[in-house]
């Protein structure tokens, strides 16, 4: 098995940021499509720029990496996962330092980009894997449900009860 094969069609974004604090948000955004995809520094540059606005952080390019907040940085660490393209996007709760608001907005914005890619989410957020074509419900390290929201809804207690006491709070903050 060729392993750089499968790494080329494989991104992961974890919860950690894992980005080059001696750079700024744009340079993080470029370094590995030049190194890594052999990219030139323009169309880097350019693809950088069109999924740094995606993920609203088009206006922090220029910002170090000690000068963002915890949500802007897995902003751009999305951002430069989406730049590989990959064929499987694996986001480990990658979304979990974001707002719902962002985190509603950045998924729909996301929906375009990895139309073609299998995307897998891990998350505890139920706002974020609402609209998934499949989720699995783990209750200490056990698969207890699987399906759609709205089937885990009807058939499954402890899927209903997160979502309950989520979605809840989710529009009392809202308010």
């Amino acid at each position: 098995v060729n392993k750089n094969l499968i790494r080329s069609k494989l991104c992961m974004v974890f919860q950690s940021f894992n980005l080059f604090n001696n750079m700024d948000v744009l340079s993080n955004c470029i370094i590995g499509q030049v190194k890594v995809l052999k990219r030139n520094k323009k169309e880097a540059t350019d693809i950088a720029l069109k999924n740094l606005q995606k993920v609203g952080m088009l206006d922090r390019i220029h910002f170090k990496i000690k000068d963002i907040s915890g949500g802007q940085k897995q902003r751009l660490s999305i951002a430069r996962a989406v730049v590989k393209e990959p064929d499987i996007y694996i986001f480990d709760d990658s979304f979990s330092a974001l707002d719902y608001k962002t985190d509603a907005i950045l998924r729909r914005r996301l929906k375009e980009v990895t139309q073609n890619a299998t995307v897998l989410i891990v998350a505890q957020r139920v706002g974020t894997i609402m609209d998934a074509d499949q989720i699995i419900v783990l209750d200490k390290g056990e698969i207890v449900g699987r399906g759609r929201h709205e089937e885990l809804m009807e058939s499954n207690a402890i899927y209903r009860e997160i979502a309950q006491s989520q979605l809840n709070s989710q529009s009392l903050t809202e308010e």
